[in-house]
C-alpha cells in the first residue's frame, strides 16, 4: 500500500484530477470511518491521525477535506437529508405520502445506524451538534425548491418558505426523539412508526394552501 499523500493534486506523478464524484465518495468513506472511531473512543480521545489512517489516507488529505474532526461526519448525515429531498421530489401526485414515505425514504442499514448513532451523540457533543444544525440550515432551501414545485408556487413565496421551515424542523425533532429513544434499532418497529409519524406531521405542510383573495 502506498504511503503517497492521497490529495488528489492534478500532475502529480500523472495523475488526473479528482472528480467531485470521487471527493464525495472520499469523503463520505472517511465520514464512516470516523464515526466508527467517535462511536468507539468518543470524540474527544479520537484524534485525526487515527481517523486517516482508518480511512487509508493522509492527514494531510484529511484535513484538505474536513475543516475538524466533528465535521468529518458531516458526509453521513448528507446521506440522510439526501434521502429526504428525494423523498420529496420523487412523490407522485397519486400517492398518499405515508405509503410513499414508507417505500422511498430508506438507506443502506449500517448508514441509518450510524446516522442515528451520530445524531445521539450530537446531544453531549456541541461540535458535532452545530454540524447538524448547519446541514438542516443549508437544506431548507432544496426543501422550499422541492415544495414549490409539488404546490405549484414559487420557492420564495412565503407560504412555500414557512412550510419548509416547518418540515425542516418535524424533520429535525423526529429525527432526534428516534435517535434518543430507548433501543433505536433500525431493525425494529421504530423506523416504520418515525416514517408514519414523519407523513402526520407533513401531510398538512403539503396540501395546497388555500386561495387568497
Amino acid at each position: 500500500m502506498s504511503t503517497a499523500p492521497d490529495d488528489g493534486s492534478a500532475g502529480r506523478r500523472g495523475r488526473p484530477p479528482v472528480t467531485e464524484e470521487e471527493r464525495r465518495r472520499r469523503r463520505l468513506e472517511i465520514s464512516r470511518q470516523a464515526v466508527a472511531l467517535f462511536r468507539e473512543h468518543g470524540v474527544a480521545e479520537t484524534t485525526g491521525e487515527q481517523i486517516a489512517r482508518a480511512a487509508g489516507v493522509s492527514e494531510r488529505t484529511l484535513w484538505r477535506l474536513f475543516r475538524t474532526k466533528e465535521s468529518c461526519v458531516e458526509p453521513l448525515l448528507s446521506v440522510s437529508l439526501d434521502a429526504f429531498v428525494h423523498v420529496l421530489r420523487s412523490w407522485p401526485e397519486s400517492a398518499e405520502l405515508g405509503e410513499h414515505l414508507r417505500a422511498a425514504y430508506v438507506m443502506p442499514p449500517e448508514d441509518l445506524e450510524a446516522v442515528l448513532a451520530v445524531v445521539r451523540m450530537s446531544r453531549d457533543e456541541p461540535g458535532v451538534r452545530a454540524v447538524w444544525l448547519v446541514l438542516h440550515e443549508r437544506a431548507e432551501p432544496v426543501f422550499a425548491a422541492a415544495l414549490g414545485q409539488r404546490l405549484g408556487l414559487p420557492a420564495d413565496d412565503l407560504t412555500v418558505l414557512v412550510r419548509a421551515a416547518a418540515v425542516n424542523a418535524a424533520l429535525r425533532v423526529l429525527s432526534d426523539a428516534l435517535a434518543w429513544s430507548d433501543g433505536a434499532d433500525p431493525s425494529s418497529g421504530m423506523l416504520d412508526e418515525h416514517r408514519d409519524r414523519l407523513a402526520e406531521e407533513l401531510r398538512a405542510l403539503t396540501e395546497l394552501p388555500a386561495r387568497r383573495p
